[in-house]
């Protein structure tokens, strides 16, 4: 895999600060034309759904039969990278891009998958704990808020969080969940932990996206002056 050379036009729409993002674009530039050809961009997308739906189901197999079932989440997780990291490149792949219907499709996925993933802990999770759930949920769309704000002001697309991306998220709590199965109930204090984390992390983001906003609106005064010949 090492020696697979990535195609940097099939990636050339966002910019990745991930740290697993060279191993994760070499893997997805090896798995590209090994797709099947009736297997559509769209039909990736549903793959990633379906992962996301393992995850749910299996919370509630975990919570109703036994626990070893969220084993079938970690499963789910890679189902989800599946189709969430190559409905996207599939379509740069084959010449069939759609930029902005396919930033549409994946915003609203990601917003389903992430409601999908937090009904099935909140299924889960025993007594008040179940609103950390909630919390989770709330703060994962405050971040993806502050995603498209920082798209929309900086005309710069990324789904990343410095070094941490959707990829290094799954396999964080593909790890809690083992924890969970080797240690129940370790998963209820992990999730509020995430909670506080995201949440300090979102404030700062925020109030970095304020002032961009704030930075844009004095160039572009600025330029408008300069274009009225004011200055």
């Amino acid at each position: 895999m090492s020696g697979v050379k990535i195609d940097k036009k099939i990636f050339q729409d966002r910019k990745r600060t991930n740290i697993l993002s060279n191993p994760e674009q070499q893997f997805i530039t090896y798995l590209l034309p090994k797709v099947p050809s009736w297997l559509s961009s769209d039909g990736l997308t549903f793959v990633g759904f379906i992962g996301s739906a393992m995850i749910l189901f299996s919370f509630l197999l975990g919570e109703y039969v036994s626990k070893y079932f969220l084993l079938l989440a970690i499963v789910g997780f890679f189902v989800q990278w599946f189709g969430d990291s190559l409905d996207g490149r599939i379509a740069y792949y084959r010449n069939k891009s759609r930029k902005w219907y396919g930033f549409a499709l994946d915003i609203v996925m990601d917003w389903i998958s992430t409601v999908l993933i937090g009904l099935g802990y909140v299924f889960y999770a025993p007594g008040d704990f179940k609103y950390s759930g909630f919390a989770l949920v709330a703060l994962y769309g405050w971040a993806m808020i502050i995603s498209q704000l920082r798209y929309k002001i900086t005309d710069k697309y990324t789904i990343d969080a410095g070094l941490v991306g959707p990829t290094e998220i799954r396999v964080i709590i593909s790890l809690i969940i083992l924890f969970e199965i080797i240690f129940p109930g370790s998963i209820n204090y992990a999730v509020i932990g995430i909670c506080v984390i995201l949440f300090f992390i979102n404030i700062v983001d925020t109030k970095g996206i304020i002032k961009m906003g704030d930075d844009r609106d004095k160039e572009e005064k600025l330029e408008k002056q300069k274009k009225d010949g004011i200055i």
